[in-house]
């Protein structure tokens, strides 16, 4: 295994989160697999690097008062619980390795694939939710709640089986609950979820087996300065040609992994 190589994606991959606020798990779960490691192992391992690395931007956040931890606890009911049925689901699923580790490709490939989309939309997404803030659903809390906990229970199957979505999936489905919350809030706040849900997942991967952590050490090696960096110049590159690529790449990974 090309140890360096692994501390190395960890410098990228770091640097780009820091520099963007995304491609985390969407970049990394991909480069795992690259690496020739089993899908199953590649998540498992991938959530509780998430865990960790997204820790540290839980404290900057809260520092800076950008956490709604009303939000988070609404996301946070209905991911965590998401999460460890589908970790039942997968432990309890009478199949083999080799079979678990097709489903999660395939499902891994979607999951890119409905991200690179929303990396692109971003900003017109988010335009279109502040348009309709004034409807139904905005307006009363029980519904917004709701709908709240519902986002959470669908990031927390689809971030317990492909390790993707707590990132750019998350915060632009909360664009459309909450279109007059400040962007630094919603990122902050969904930081603050993805700790809990990857700790939780990735710790549920980890009594399957599907953990590496010599790997996670070197990847660890690799990120946290990368995203120490990636934040100081963070507004110094053209953040809608990092984010186009970004999503370029991750669509034709996505593309390669379903079909």
């Amino acid at each position: 295994m090309d140890l360096v190589g692994l501390i190395f994606a960890g410098l990228v991959v770091g640097f780009i989160v820091g520099m963007t606020g995304v491609g985390g798990g969407s970049l990394m779960t991909p480069i795992l697999i690259w690496f020739g490691i089993p899908p199953s192992t590649a998540v498992g391992t991938d959530l509780l690097y998430a865990a960790i690395t997204k820790s540290g931007g839980v404290f900057v956040h809260n520092k800076k008062k950008n956490i709604n931890w009303t939000i988070t606890g609404w996301l946070t009911l209905g991911s965590v619980p998401a999460a460890l049925l589908t970790l039942w689901i997968l432990h309890n699923l009478k199949t083999d390795l080799e079979v678990l580790n097709k489903i999660i490709k395939y499902s891994l490939g979607w999951a890119l694939l409905f991200t690179s989309v929303a990396i692109v939309f971003k900003k017109k997404l988010l335009v279109i939710s502040q348009r309709h803030a004034g409807d139904k659903f905005h307006s009363e809390s029980k519904t917004q709640n709701f709908l709240t906990v519902a986002i959470g229970v669908m990031l927390g199957a689809t971030v317990t089986l492909t390790s993707i979505g707590a990132g750019a999936l998350g915060t632009v489905t909360l664009f459309f609950l909450y279109p007059l919350l400040p962007t630094p809030k919603l990122v902050g706040t969904e930081i603050a979820h993805a700790v809990p849900l990857t700790l939780v997942a990735g710790l549920g991967h980890a009594t399957m087996g599907n953990l590496d952590l010599n790997i996670l050490g070197h990847l660890l090696l690799g990120s946290l300065p990368g995203i120490y960096i990636g934040s100081m110049l963070s507004g110094k590159l053209p953040d809608l040609l990092l984010r186009n690529a970004i999503a370029i790449m991750l669509f034709y990974v996505g593309f390669k992994l379903v079909f």
